[in-house]
């Protein structure tokens, strides 16, 4: 059985995922008006696959008896100035959500959860994906520097993203 301590930390993070979605969403929004449709597109997967991960825990907390309260989402912001300053704030984020889950891991293993702590590990090594793409990806924008054709060819790759 989940610790109450545990658990709420487990909404919380449901909530966080639950922001990461619509943040994505946002910037896909904003890549739609740029005309990046393939940045675009890739930020609809990744908004998808946050809102997975929400759903993940949310499972896992009906699995364990315990209980899921959903909170307000708050407004993500809506302006980015270019595809720079979106993966720029993605990456930001995506190191934020790694301390997050962090910390879930440690008081998992204070608790010595380890069903809890096998559900975490996956979202730990899940992390690193994430982080590992999106340096790629902002290390591809240095080089392309202000080359139009290189954003119009990085933005097409960035569309042949699949979900899953």
């Amino acid at each position: 059985m989940i610790s109450k301590k545990l658990e709420k930390a487990i909404n919380a993070q449901i909530n966080r995922e639950l922001y990461s979605s619509y943040l994505y969403l946002a910037m896909a929004n904003a890549a739609e008006s740029m005309v990046l449709k393939g940045s675009a597109a890739w930020f609809k997967i990744q908004a998808s696959e946050e809102n997975g991960h929400a759903m993940k825990f949310y499972a896992y907390l009906h699995e364990q008896g315990a209980k899921v309260e959903l909170e307000a989402i708050a407004k993500p912001p809506a302006d980015f100035s270019s595809m720079q300053a979106m993966f720029d704030q993605t990456l930001k984020h995506e190191r934020q959500v790694t301390k997050f889950i962090r910390e879930l891991m440690v008081l998992a293993d204070s608790e010595k959860d380890y069903a809890s702590l096998g559900l975490i590990q996956w979202f730990v090594n899940e992390q690193v994906e994430e982080e590992a793409n999106v340096v790629e990806i902002l290390a591809q924008l240095k080089m392309i520097g202000g080359s139009t054709g290189g954003l119009y060819m990085l933005d097409r790759q960035l569309g042949k993203r699949a979900a899953g």
